[in-house]
């Protein structure tokens, strides 16, 4: 593989770790900056409504550009923001920080994975791009457990100076290693917009949104849960954040595999699986290794969904990959929003952190409904083939 594409996956790394990190820190992010665990939650809600907002402004401006500069451009703005989270004087500022740091997020992504598409020979192009997204893989199990940690010893500050570091690293690694293409192909943006009409569409999109949710409603507050709930220490947060890492990327893998059998089958089957470890989790959450064994099978069904989606997506948008994948980094991240949202909704008004489990297992049922109906449009035109 070309030294660029490791450069790509060094980059999503970054990304991924800057964005999932602050739900580690939630409590003494929230202590420092005296706002509540709810108020703390909004941050994650920020950044994830910068990536929805972001994604398909930041595709249209830069969707002129060559890749290399679209790609320095993106990282340049991601060093920024989380270089302004690391100097955030009080929570205004922290959350002005996180949503800069969002913009970059979803065309980062999506033009990164064609970028990286572009490296390889034809038939090489799908391990590429998962190369890439193994960065993002490995923030969840390395990035995240570490940054944590490291928040915790040195103040949750030097998470994002570290990020930073790494940012800057992947900055000159893009500018000296990925090749400059000035005969690359310009995506043409109105053929593009025309491909985005459709019910089902707009449907699979819908469904990344609800699964997402789900996943967020919890993972979101899963460092106070731990804490008061099932009584782990701030050490053991940080050796349950890797156990969640570990599930996460077994999903991945696993889902990348049953996506490629039956696609609408994995989908449901996952929802399915997800509800019900969130409502077991709202049980086990009581005891610690129940707890720990029932968030291990929880992220395991939470990822095994991602790849699933894209391909959900993509195959409703087939007029528009490059847009439609953009598109549904903001879906993820807009779901991550809404979760985090209800997720606060759930503490605020009372019910405690026990019940967010409950919270989640209703947004995956939500999720199944929407695949049900996807599905149902899919049968009616010529992707039934596909979606069988």
């Amino acid at each position: 593989m070309p030294p660029a594409l490791f450069v790509l996956a060094l980059s999503a790394f970054a990304i991924g770790t800057t964005e999932f990190v602050i739900m580690g820190l939630l409590p003494e992010v929230a202590a420092d900056l005296g706002v509540s665990i709810p108020g703390a939650g909004w941050l994650v809600t920020g950044y994830a409504l910068g990536v929805a907002i972001g994604a398909p402004f930041m595709a249209l401006v830069t969707s002129s550009w060559p890749r290399k500069a679209a790609l320095l451009a993106l990282m340049s703005i991601f060093i920024v923001g989380n270089l302004f989270c690391a100097l955030a004087s009080d929570y205004q500022m922290l959350m002005l920080a996180r949503v800069i740091t969002a913009l970059c997020h979803g065309a980062f992504f999506g033009i990164g994975s064609v970028v990286a598409a572009s490296l390889v020979p034809a038939n090489r192009r799908a391990s590429a791009v998962a190369l890439m997204f193994t960065g993002l893989t490995l923030a969840n199990v390395l990035g995240v457990p570490l940054g944590t940690a490291l928040g915790q010893a040195a103040g949750w500050r030097s998470t994002f100076w570290a990020v930073t570091v790494i940012g800057v690293l992947a900055l000159i690694g893009l500018w000296r290693v990925l090749p400059a293409k000035p005969d690359e192909e310009k995506a043409d943006l109105r053929s593009e917009l025309r491909a985005l009409r459709g019910a089902g569409l707009w449907l699979a999109l819908s469904t990344t949104v609800l699964f997402s949710a789900a996943v967020f409603a919890l993972f979101t507050y899963i460092a106070p849960l731990l804490g008061e709930v099932t009584g782990v220490s701030p050490t053991g947060v940080t050796w349950s954040l890797l156990l969640i890492g570990l599930g996460l990327t077994l999903g991945n893998v696993l889902g990348g595999r049953l996506a490629d059998w039956r696609l609408a089958r994995t989908l449901m089957g996952v929802f399915i699986a997800l509800a019900l470890m969130s409502t077991l989790f709202a049980w086990t959450s009581q005891m610690l290794i129940p707890a720990e064994i029932t968030l291990f099978f929880w992220a395991v069904a939470g990822f095994a969904a991602v790849p699933a989606l894209q391909v959900n997506v993509v195959a409703f948008g087939q007029g528009a990959p490059n847009l439609v994948s953009t598109l549904n980094i903001g879906a993820f991240n807009l779901g991550n929003a809404l979760g985090a949202w209800v997720g606060g909704l759930v503490i605020s008004h009372g019910f405690g952190l026990s019940q967010v489990p409950l919270a989640a297992a209703v947004l995956a049922v939500l999720a199944l409904v929407a695949t049900l109906l996807t599905f149902a449009i899919g049968q009616r035109t010529d992707l039934e083939p596909l979606l069988d």
